[in-house]
């Protein structure tokens, strides 16, 4: 089917909101390039469960291609309509399946060396919307902490390596109270900016209930039940023998929440006591963390970090406090994908090892705020915990120098600040 083909019928199954929003642009996604369609249909399809921040970016493409003439408009998708898809590719359900349409587009794309004109297309139409629609000025500059290396006594491993050409690195921070002085801070500027899914909270250990408004938590012990489900299934797609990872790939990609029991688990689990949203948004980001991302359903740390990444890159808040836990110790692959049975495996702990993931994943979290705009105002900080070694990165922190006076975490941000 060709997008001039498309009726408000073939919306049907969409979402309430992604239906309403396809329907009300029909005519323009008939005019549309039939390899750029399918890839715009992927992000209405998930309209009702993104993040304020993503739903502002879809309008704002929209509203760059309908402000432009119709020539105007061919003219900057020249690149997608160039493209020669095949008649297999054509042929496939682009509507109700974009997500899967993107993937074998991208297969098709490298096998008929045709994947350097799409990059180069899809990166000359970003710069286009991105002029078209640039932001707006953030009520505060953005500002990310990382905790690092819950339950290592010491550590011989130098921290923070990557990190500490980029701003101040503290020898002499003191522990005491350092947690608790961190989440006070994240919930102030919840309280003082309350701005939907602004302001997070992501807890790699046991989920710590914070009695705030606006804040949005995500923690991974909590899901353990939504864990196991997932490794269940895809315990059972592995044995089934019927398909390599690319089917296992899609069969994670069309699971619901509910079936891996979200609707069962208890809100306040699920999204922490500061829900601070919708919790349908905050299921399908959960789920979209444990699906997309590798290890995520395994390692404490790697769930962590990619939920991180994802924040940054989706909701773009003004706050995430990211608290790193030990995770489980690497074993047999096909042991750790193995749901459990008759009760929770026993695992064990490697508090030295998650602590090098933790470092990395600090470093990972910096390069990801660097990428929202605002990236010249925001702060950033990372800490040992129950430590004394910190570094702190902003306008007001000299790049490259090393501080060995006596300060505690609260002087610290007052200071960046």
């Amino acid at each position: 089917m060709l997008p001039s083909q498309l009726t408000a019928g073939h919306f049907k199954s969409y979402p309430p909101e992604a239906r309403h929003l396809a329907t009300s642009r029909l005519s323009l996604l008939q005019a549309l390039p039939p390899a750029f369609v399918p890839l715009l249909l992927r992000e209405i399809i998930a309209y009702d469960w993104k993040f304020p921040a993503e739903r502002q970016s879809l309008e704002a493409q929209l509203a760059y291609l309908a402000s432009l003439s119709d020539p105007q408009r061919r003219q900057a998708l020249m690149g997608f309509a160039k493209l020669n898809l095949s008649s297999k590719l054509e042929q496939f359900d682009w509507v109700n399946l974009p997500a899967q349409f993107s993937e074998q587009l991208s297969a098709e794309l490298w096998a008929t060396h045709q994947i350097d004109a799409f990059h180069a297309a899809a990166v000359d139409y970003v710069q286009k919307v991105d002029m078209s629609s640039p932001p707006a000025p953030l009520p505060v500059p953005r500002l990310g902490i990382v905790i690092v290396g819950q339950g290592v006594a010491k550590s011989a491993f130098p921290l923070f390596r990557k990190l500490r050409p980029q701003g101040a690195y503290f020898t002499q921070v003191k522990p005491e109270g350092g947690v608790k002085a961190l989440l006070e801070v994240v919930t102030a500027r919840a309280t003082a900016h309350p701005v939907p899914f602004g302001h997070w909270y992501i807890e790699g250990g046991a989920h710590e209930p914070i009695d705030c408004a606006g804040l949005s938590s995500v923690a991974y012990q909590s899901l353990q039940p939504v864990r196991a489900a997932l490794l269940k299934k895809m315990e059972k797609e592995i044995q089934s023998g019927t398909g390599g990872p690319e089917a296992l790939r899609t069969m994670l990609a069309q699971l619901r929440p509910e079936e891996v029991g979200f609707t069962a688990l208890n809100a306040t689990s699920q999204v922490g006591p500061c829900a601070g949203g919708n919790e349908a948004v905050m299921n399908h980001f959960q789920l979209s963390v444990l699906t997309e991302g590798s290890g995520t359903q395994i390692f404490s740390t790697t769930f962590v970090q990619w939920a991180a990444r994802e924040l940054w890159r989706r909701a773009q808040p003004l706050t995430i406090l990211v608290r790193y836990a030990p995770r489980q110790r690497e074993r047999p692959m096909n042991e750790m994908i193995a749901a459990p049975r008759g009760g929770q495996l026993s695992l064990e702990l490697d508090p030295d090892g998650s602590l090098l993931d933790a470092d990395m994943g600090a470093y990972l979290t910096r390069i990801n705020q660097q990428r929202l705009a605002g990236a010249a105002q925001s702060t950033f900080l990372t800490w040992f915990e129950n430590h004394s070694e910190a570094v702190a990165i902003g306008p007001t922190m000299p790049r490259g120098t090393v501080s060995d006076s006596p300060i505690d975490l609260t002087e610290l941000l007052r200071q960046m600040a």
